[in-house]
């Protein structure tokens, strides 16, 4: 049963970045650009880490070995960038489903590097998830949409890197502590980050003015707890297993934009949730039965 307490973790991962278009709208009401609410995310949110790993971690790494986490935490850079030329280019709506088809892609890629075909659960999952996150997206809701080339690869460049996220997650370091690895893998996500949105917030007199409260949260939900998670979760369950639970964050971010921005969510949308969170039980029932199966064998 560790899988499933692992299974876990990267849920709690995928909650957690669920909450952050929230708070970024949330920050934008309040007058801070999106330039400003993803610096200060990266900047309490490595803070944060380093704070952490200063304080309970004594593992030593190798050149070699920093230097490979801070090439694979430049898909988590990447994915927030891409994501977000893509909302900007495409309709909210359009735009969540093109970074949720990162289910099925992390699955092929999982597949290529194992040379293995998936097996019939991670299919049926996909299909599921696939329905739900069009009904979700909210596109059968009659209401207008508009497309943009540009916005379509942004979109579907996010869903790769957030693919590429959890598979590296899943294969790098495997052997080193949580915490220090989060540290270095989120030191090159912000690099990239620094590079693509300078942080003129440090200097302009932003961070004094409320910013702060929201780059707290962000860093928090956006970087700590789940670049942990998934450096915990992600190396058990596996790289195709993890970006199926990983669809549970639209169903946070609906819930929470109700909540907290007081948004509609039709009833078709609650379908598309319903049949996602369908999507993410499906393999973790299999992977019961197979476990039950073992053990029955076990001990005949």
């Amino acid at each position: 049963m560790n899988k499933l307490k692992y299974s876990f973790f990267v849920l709690a991962g995928a909650i957690s970045y669920g909450l952050l278009s929230t708070a970024i709208k949330l920050g934008m009401e309040n007058g801070f650009t999106v330039n400003e609410l993803v610096g200060g995310q990266y900047l309490f949110g490595w803070l944060g880490l380093f704070l952490v790993v200063l304080v309970s971690s004594k593992f030593r790494l190798s050149k070699k070995l920093i230097f490979s986490l801070l090439l694979a935490g430049i898909p988590m850079s990447l994915t927030g960038i891409t994501y977000g030329f893509a909302v900007k280019e495409l309709s909210a709506s359009i735009a969540i489903v093109f970074l949720f088809q990162f289910t099925w892609i992390g699955v092929i890629i999982e597949a290529i590097s194992n040379k293995k075909f998936p097996g019939k659960d991670k299919w049926l999952s996909i299909s599921i998830l696939f329905i739900g996150t069009l009904f979700a997206g909210g596109i059968f809701n009659g209401s207008s949409l508009y497309y943009s080339a540009s916005g379509v690869i942004f979109g579907l460049l996010a869903a790769c890197f957030f693919a590429l996220n959890i598979f590296f997650n899943s294969r790098i370091a495997t052997r080193v502590p949580a915490y220090t690895k989060s540290f270095y893998m989120t030191t090159g996500a912000a690099i990239i980050i620094c590079s693509a949105f300078p942080p003129t917030f440090i200097l302009n007199g932003a961070l004094l003015e409320g910013l702060w409260k929201y780059g707290v949260f962000l860093g928090l939900f956006g970087v700590v707890l789940p670049v942990i998670c998934f450096s915990i979760g992600a190396p058990k369950v596996g790289a195709g297993l993890g970006t199926i639970l990983s669809s549970v964050e639209l169903p946070v971010v609906a819930i929470a934009s109700i909540i907290f921005l007081h948004e509609t969510v039709s009833g078709l949308q609650w379908i598309g949730i319903v049949l996602i969170l369908i999507g993410i039980i499906v393999p973790n029932v299999y992977f019961i039965k197979k476990k039950r199966q073992q053990q029955i064998t076990h001990v005949a």
